[in-house]
């Protein structure tokens, strides 16, 4: 068989296109939309709550702890306009009466307050000191319980976003892996010709798994974070727009880094998705082809190709480390480059009077809360890169459309059914895998209801896809193949396969029950059904040395049992199917003489009252077929029984000879 063994894997992606590529995401995000909304909800008060803790504290510092200069009062204290901050004491209060009774060379009267300045509240005693601020600890203790109740809110908040966006991003990535397992499984043979099972395996699961993270955290980064740095830029502006635009200054700087960084990191996070693809692909070929690499000592050459793959995953690792570890320090740099100008120029004009000390305080939080979302970004896009280039492989995967044509679906339109098999013809069918290289060429021939047919030729002639054409596996170049005088390309492909039962001459046995693997075609066997399929396959003697009998375990490929074993149990598998058109591909080859004479009685238990296609690489299973076609290099070069083809001493006459 002629294969093409290139990967769509190591196509160039050309530009990233992160827009269009979430665009074809939606539709598996969609019905969980609402979910979203709510999630965007609690982001938005999610935001609020942290934007309110730096301005509480302003309010803290400026109404309760240091007061805003005041200066009206100067002249009254100090005989001159300096800027001095006062403490205003109501001398209604008797207690505080008291105590500006008591030092009363330090308060100045003024209507009902007594005055007196920050700097001499030094001079008096701790407990006199709390009695005259008991108005500003009470109103601290109140922010303080509000700090702490918003604190929790924001915790409480900050745990349902996180449980409601993974619940979503579990629910979209079962979806979507659902999604891709289906369409891998319904496109056509040649596909998996093409592409190894590691890699198919990679997209299924390591990139499904990313997409996971870009579900979860897209909401963060789309909403939170944007919404915390326009809300974070409002309040400074509101406090002092003077000293915000000062600081915006340094954001250009971060936006340029940005998307510098970015662009180089999707690269890396492509090479990424192939190495890994790659590992997988080296690792299943290893476990796979475990005999031949130890039969034949290969097992340092392949821990060293093995190494090679690690090594270059590692590299591109390396590459990812390397981009970020410069990233994130600048994003930390032009950070506390910010806070510096913030605390120079807000630090002048607290001395100034122009800016008060909690402003300034919460201007210094604002900005380190501010580059907060900015690397949370940064990480987020690390996420998003990853993310996308695994997009683009599953997306590769899904434009595939390497599959069978099927039959119309018109409601108009009565697809055809086979109730019974009554002829099974092809008409000058040509077939090639690889363009310019024809496998089979104009084949023409019928088989009628309930005769066996045997296939002869070398290795290579097209026997096989003879076969891979009658069950569908691939549509000829050009020709018929007919069921009925009906193309199969008008079947559906359930309804044609279930008519069919192939046993191959390398049977696949699933991990699982010997029950599960003869029900493959049918699960509702009764047990007298299941007695009947036992004794006509002459799988019950070996069966029997199982304790567990058909409930007993096999491994993926039926590696714990023999050959034989797994033979006839193919044989079950297609008894349980109850066929109308038997296939054969020589399932006794490499069977001991004790085994082959088991499989041989079951297979005419089998073929009994059915069509049958057998493909011969030993002549001594053709013999009894109601015909026999010879094939050499892809044409049908003899036909008839034994006899006849061994009167002619032609092609057929000489393979008999040279067999024996």
């Amino acid at each position: 068989m002629h294969t093409d063994y290139g990967y769509f894997e190591e196509k160039q992606l050309g530009k990233p296109y992160d827009i269009k590529m979430l665009r074809r995401l939606y539709p598996f995000a969609r019905p969980y939309r609402l979910l979203f909304i709510l999630s965007i909800c609690l982001v938005i008060l999610i935001t609020l709550l942290d934007l309110s803790l730096p301005y509480i504290t302003k309010i803290a510092i400026d109404r309760y702890i240091v007061p805003k200069i005041k200066t009206e009062y100067a002249g009254e204290v100090h005989n001159k306009k300096d800027k001095v901050r006062f403490l205003e004491a109501d001398i209604t209060d008797p207690e505080i009466k008291a105590i500006v009774n008591k030092y009363s060379d330090q308060f100045k009267i003024s209507g009902s307050f007594a005055l007196i300045s920050f700097d001499d509240l030094s001079g008096l005693d701790k407990e006199d000191l709390s009695i005259l601020r008991k108005d500003d600890l009470a109103g601290l203790s109140f922010i303080t319980a509000i700090f702490v109740g918003l604190i929790l809110v924001n915790f409480v908040l900050n745990f349902l976003h996180v449980i409601l966006m993974e619940y979503t991003g579990q629910n979209i990535m079962h979806d979507l892996r659902v999604r891709l397992f289906a369409h891998i499984q319904d496109l056509s043979i040649a596909f998996f010709n093409k592409n190894p099972v590691g890699r198919l395996v990679t997209r299924v699961t390591n990139d499904i798994q990313n997409m996971n993270e870009l579900f979860t955290s897209v909401v963060s980064f789309v909403f939170k974070d944007m919404f915390l740095l326009f809300g974070i830029m409002f309040v400074l502006i509101s406090i002092n727009w003077k000293l915000a635009l000062i600081s915006f200054v340094v954001l250009p700087f971060v936006l340029y880094a940005s998307l510098y960084f970015s662009s180089r990191a999707r690269d890396v996070f492509r090479v990424l998705r192939i190495k890994v693809a790659e590992i997988n692909t080296k690792f299943s070929e290893t476990v796979v082809g475990i005999k031949v690499i130890q039969l034949f000592l290969r097992e340092k050459d392949n821990y060293l190709d093995f190494k090679k793959l690690n090594h270059e995953d590692y590299l591109a690792g390396m590459k990812q480390v390397q981009i970020f570890a410069v990233f994130m320090p600048v994003v930390e740099l032009l950070g506390a480059v910010a806070i510096a100008v913030v605390i120079f120029y807000g630090g002048g004009g607290v001395l100034a009077g122009s800016i008060s000390l909690g402003a300034l305080v919460a201007f210094i939080a604002y900005m380190k809360m501010f580059f907060r979302p900015i690397r949370d970004i940064a990480e987020k896009y690390n996420i998003l890169q990853n993310a996308m280039a695994s997009a683009e492989r599953i997306f590769l995967i899904f434009d595939n459309k390497d599959r069978l044509l099927q039959p119309k679906n018109d409601p108009e339109y009565r697809l055809p059914v086979i109730d019974k098999i009554d002829e099974i013809k092809m008409e000058d069918v040509s077939f090639n895998y690889v363009l310019d290289e024809p496998v089979l060429k104009n084949i023409s021939f019928k088989i009628n209801a309930g005769k066996t047919i045997a296939i002869v030729g070398r290795t290579g002639s097209g026997k096989t896809t003879l076969i891979n054409l009658i069950t569908r596996f691939y549509d000829p170049t050009s020709g018929r193949v007919l069921i009925n005088n009906v193309d199969i390309k008008n079947y559906e492909k359930s309804i044609l396969r279930a008519k069919i039962a192939l046993v191959m001459q390398e049977p696949f046995l699933f991990s699982g029950t010997i029950r599960e693997n003869i029900g493959q075609g049918n699960s509702n066997i009764s047990e007298k059904e299941m007695e009947y399929i036992l004794e006509a396959s002459n799988c019950k003697s070996f069966i029997k040395k199982f304790p567990e009998g058909l409930d007993a375990v096999i491994s993926e490929g039926g590696a714990s049992i023999s050959s034989g074993e797994r033979q006839l149990i193919s044989i079950a598998r297609a008894f349980a199917r109850n066929p109308e058109l038997i296939i054969l591909d020589e399932a006794t080859s490499y069977i001991d003489s004790e085994t082959e004479q088991k499989i041989q009685e079951a297979l005419l238990n089998l073929m009994k009252s059915r069509t049958s296609i057998i493909i011969a690489h030993r002549l001594t299973t053709a013999r009894n077929a109601d015909r026999i076609i010879v094939i050499s290099k892809g044409r049908i070069i003899e036909t008839g029984t034994h006899i006849e083809l061994m009167r002619k001493r032609g092609f057929y006459f000489r393979l008999s000879q040279l067999q024996g």
